[in-house]
């Protein structure tokens, strides 16, 4: 039961406030004043006060402003005299939580106690709750407060304690595989394997050992049988990095695992059952895949299940300061260094930059820098990233029939709100615009 401190100069009203209290099964502690109560609140925390307006020399309000200053999370409840409505207004907005008109009866005060200790109960819960996902988003790496990624974080949250298949999409550096493993973190799976494979970096010849695996002597080298990745990760979770590269006999293969949740080793007579949770990623467009032949249909449909698209990082560029400090924090730690300070100038440079490696490449530029502690280095390494951008988008050629300049320019605007989440501002750092330059121009196609 909740630590209720009661505050009432008048020794008989405070004792018969007690009495009904802790008949009421409430842990009770009581004070005659606020010099009292403070002392008391130092020496132990009460989750709820009950206090009179009139306390002597100083009063409720005196109390309830100290409270929220030092002890914001305490509930509180004042009781008023009879037609001081203008004080129980004034207490509400200070921050209490409830207030009593004297003379009260016995059931209403029972009913404001009850309230408001439900409501703290409740206050706890969240915070407890908020504060244990915050925790988990850190120690996935996930950083990031930006609109877009806070979506991420909703859509993590909300299915990760399911077995439904993910599909992460999203440019490469944007941390695909650290939404799964947030998923895989945050599910009841969380003590199980997270294996993860790149489908890209298999070989085809080996794909399917490497997946499903092989009995001994299934194929010329198997001296050993090999347990696959999907069999290694039974009741855990298998992330498939770069599932657009799967060879078309494996996809075959995931698509009856998917189906069924049985899997044949290559060279195995029969099948065994596996419980695995399956995410997938990919940096390239799957549908566009699947309208040339390149992926399955039936498989596409059965990953994306739900999709996640991972923002890249010049759609988030509110978080570039943040992840800076992580960096710097994260890598400082793994060298066992100090962490070093940016000076004003490079500061700027950094979040003005585009970054086109998102992320990673954030990362990996900071990671240098606290380990060589150059400056000049990382300045000249971003204006180096930055030629090597505007020579690729250099290569852009015009067709020989012409463009129609005034769709090309709205369908530019409009991808440009697309990727930024119709933030105007960053839509217009993004064109490369200045953002009066950017709304005339949204006016004039009529897309404000």
């Amino acid at each position: 039961m909740p630590h209720i401190l009661v505050v009432e100069d008048e020794q008989e009203q405070r004792e018969l406030i007690c009495a009904m209290l802790s008949g009421e099964g409430y842990q009770v502690s009581d004070c005659g004043s606020v010099e009292e109560a403070i002392l008391a609140i130092k020496q132990s925390k009460p989750d709820l006060i009950f206090s009179d307006w009139k306390l002597g020399q100083l009063s409720g309000m005196d109390l309830l402003n100290y409270v929220r200053r030092e002890q914001g999370d305490i509930g509180f409840i004042i009781a008023t005299a009879y037609g001081t409505i203008s004080h129980a207004v004034e207490a509400i907005r200070a921050g209490a939580d409830d207030y009593l008109a004297k003379p009260y009866q016995r059931q209403a005060l029972l009913l404001a106690i009850d309230k408001v200790a439900k409501t703290q109960e409740l206050r706890r819960q969240n915070k407890a709750l908020s504060s244990a996902l915050s925790e988990q988003r850190e120690l996935v790496g996930l950083v990031g407060k930006a609109p877009c990624m806070q979506k991420v974080y909703e859509r993590i949250k909300r299915v990760s304690a399911t077995d439904v298949t993910v599909l992460i999409g999203g440019e490469s550096g944007t941390g695909k595989e650290l939404a799964a493993r947030a998923l895989h973190q945050l599910s009841d799976r969380h003590e199980q394997p997270f294996i993860a494979i790149n489908c890209g970096a298999i070989p085809e010849s080996l794909a399917e050992a490497e997946l499903f695996g092989a009995e001994k002597g299934a194929f010329t080298g198997a001296t050993s049988l090999k347990i696959g990745k999907l069999e290694a990760a039974n009741g855990g979770t298998l992330f498939l990095d770069e599932v657009a590269e799967l060879p078309q006999l494996q996809q075959t293969k995931l698509l009856r695992f998917l189906q069924e949740g049985v899997i044949s080793r290559l060279g195995q007579h029969g099948e065994m059952s596996v419980d695995v949770r399956v995410i997938a990623a990919t940096h390239k467009d799957l549908q566009l895949e699947v309208a040339e032949g390149r992926f399955r249909e039936d498989l596409y449909y059965r990953l994306n299940v739900v999709p996640l698209r991972m923002p890249a990082l010049r759609e988030r560029r509110e978080d570039i300061g943040r992840l800076i400090e992580y960096f710097l924090k994260l890598h400082s730690r793994a060298y066992s260094l100090e962490v070093p300070v940016l000076d004003k100038p490079v500061m700027k440079q950094l979040l003005d930059f585009h970054w086109p490696g998102n992320v990673r490449e954030l990362s990996n530029r900071i990671e240098r820098f606290v380990l060589l502690g150059d400056e000049q280095e990382l300045l000249h390494e971003l204006k180096l990233s930055a030629q090597s951008t505007l020579a690729v988008s250099g290569q852009l050629q015009l067709p020989d029939a012409g463009v129609n300049w005034d769709e090309f320019e709205k369908q530019c605007l409009q991808q440009a709100m697309q990727r930024c989440d119709s933030n105007r501002t960053q839509a217009a750092k993004w064109l490369g615009m200045s953002y009066k330059a950017f709304l005339y121009r949204l006016e004039k196609h009529a897309l404000v």
